[in-house]
């Protein structure tokens, strides 16, 4: 059952089967409900401090360094768009057989 349902109001979806994101109306910002009623996401939210993932324990941290790479090597890790740092610590892993 929905979190609409559940309160008693059907609304209509937020996106089309394309993806696009439809217009919010009244009804829509007034089906909303304050965070506070949600108390297990605000718990884990205030224990983080922030948003995003929980932290790491240290020894799983990665470790910040700089690295000279030619350019040749560099523009190729950056043709192949957003998150060539995490693609290049994968073939760096591979390579040493880690």
């Amino acid at each position: 059952m929905t979190a609409n349902r559940k309160h008693g109001a059907a609304s209509a979806p937020l996106t089309d089967r394309e993806g696009d994101v439809r217009e919010l109306t009244a009804a829509d910002f007034a089906r909303q409900r304050p965070t506070t009623d949600f108390p297990e996401l605000v718990k884990i939210l205030q224990s983080h401090g922030k948003l995003g993932r929980p932290p790491l324990p240290e020894d799983q941290r990665k470790k910040r360094v700089t690295l000279h790479l030619d350019p040749d090597v560099l523009a190729a890790l950056k043709a192949q768009g957003k998150g060539w740092q995490t693609r290049a610590n994968a073939a760096l892993r591979r390579a040493l057989g880690l």
